[in-house]
């Protein structure tokens, strides 16, 4: 039998040896400004088991149109995440108008929206955009992100339902009740990371959300941005304003060449950024992200 003193003397060479592994451990991730490399060795994530490279293009992207933020893409294929900040990927803002993807995934799952031909009556009220004044389609509706025809549908919808759904999906940390089951995906403290956005992408891409064949049919031909003969780019925008500040979302995925590839890009804009500019530009630096990654060729 192995005495208490002996005992200890191994457990202390076996904690020795436990710290000298970790410390051995790769942790050479690049940090912004240490280098003008442009990518380095991929090192494991912590949150996917995917694995992580750090891309100073994209933040030369950032800099270069005067915003801050975070690009986040995922290679299925590769299993690899690229971004210019993983620790803002894995931070939670307002989904925002991103938020009309699960909106619309719920409304036909449970029947409050036939179809995305369904219409929404304008009741003749003022709205904040004339783009919202008129009667519209589902479709017309995601694509205008018309917030009012999307609030309708939260309402029918209901918190208790929408709360079993979300937790479903996984999708975030949703802060919802009857108090704010109209707005909690622009105002409050709900919260998503551009990681979670993909992660949610994934499972809606590849059919593993609890829902039918047919909404996921529906949905996957409602995001169509841009279809052309190099790629099908397929995502939503999504826009908050909270404490002064302007936060920017675009989120969804491309097809080219038989590979898919995900993206969250999550932005906000510097003191010298031309507002007028800020509901394009977040496709356009993900669009140049892509093309960093030889993704796509043009756009």
């Amino acid at each position: 039998m192995i005495s208490y003193n002996a005992m200890k003397i191994l457990l202390l060479i076996l904690c020795f040896f436990l710290i000298s592994s970790c410390n051995s451990k790769d942790n050479s991730q690049k940090i912004p400004g240490n280098s003008s490399d442009k990518k380095t060795e991929s090192v494991p994530s912590m949150n996917t088991g995917s694995k992580e490279e750090y891309r100073e293009d994209f933040q030369q992207i950032l800099d270069s149109s005067d915003l801050a933020g975070s690009i986040l893409i995922y290679d299925p294929q590769s299993e690899i995440f690229y971004s210019n900040n993983f620790q803002r990927a894995d931070s939670g803002f307002l989904p925002a108008s991103t938020f009309k993807i699960v909106n619309s995934v719920i409304a036909i799952e449970a029947g409050m929206v036939e179809s995305d031909s369904t219409v929404f009556k304008w009741n003749g009220v003022k709205r904040m955009l004339p783009e919202w004044e008129q009667d519209m389609i589902l479709k017309d509706a995601f694509h205008y992100s018309c917030v009012p025809c999307y609030q309708e549908i939260a309402v029918k919808i209901g918190p208790e339902r929408m709360a079993r759904y979300l937790k479903a999906f996984e999708y975030g940390n949703m802060i919802m009740d009857s108090s704010n089951i109209d707005e909690f995906w622009l105002r409050g403290d709900s919260k998503i990371s551009q990681r979670g956005q993909i992660n949610f992408l994934k499972k809606f891409y590849n059919s593993q959300l609890p829902v039918s064949v047919r909404t996921f049919n529906i949905l996957k031909r409602m995001m169509v941005i841009n279809d052309n003969d190099e790629f099908i780019l397929s995502g939503k925008t999504g826009w908050s304003f909270r404490d002064g500040n302007d936060n920017g979302w675009f989120v969804g995925y491309i097809e080219t060449g038989g590979k898919v590839f995900f993206f969250a890009a999550n932005v906000e804009p510097k003191e010298n950024f031309n507002m007028d500019n800020f509901a394009h530009i977040r496709k356009q630096i993900t669009l140049e992200a892509l093309k960093k990654l030889d993704v796509i060729k043009d756009f």
